[in-house]
């Protein structure tokens, strides 16, 4: 079954597009597939803890969460800050996610 990297780069203050892409992600992750949630810019302020709780449900369906980790530094966040399931990552590896095989890409 192909896996899902879903990539987020607007946050809540962005209005309701971000958690309604991290709906999207738990109900891909609840049908049994491989999900990857990837924020990034603006995107990374939904890895702060109870920010969004559409981001708490992906997560406990089985979501994993990569946070870029230029974006954290970027807006001065502090990656201890972060809920604990982020793992932070650059781009080179998700580079490498959106060029793997048998992976499906969603931008947001």
């Amino acid at each position: 079954m192909p896996g899902f990297v879903l990539i987020e780069s607007n946050g809540r203050e962005s209005g309701p597009g971000c958690a309604r892409f991290l709906t999207d992600a738990t109900a891909l992750a609840r049908a049994g597939h491989p999900v990857r949630v990837v924020l990034v810019q603006e995107g990374v302020t939904a890895a702060l803890p109870g920010a969004l709780a559409e981001l708490d449900q992906a997560l406990r369906a089985g979501a994993e969460l990569w946070v870029d980790e230029f974006s954290v530094a970027q807006r001065g966040l502090d990656t201890d800050a972060l809920v604990p399931e982020a793992q932070l990552v650059g781009m080179g590896e998700v580079a490498g996610e959106l060029l793997a095989a048998d992976t499906k890409v969603v931008w947001h």
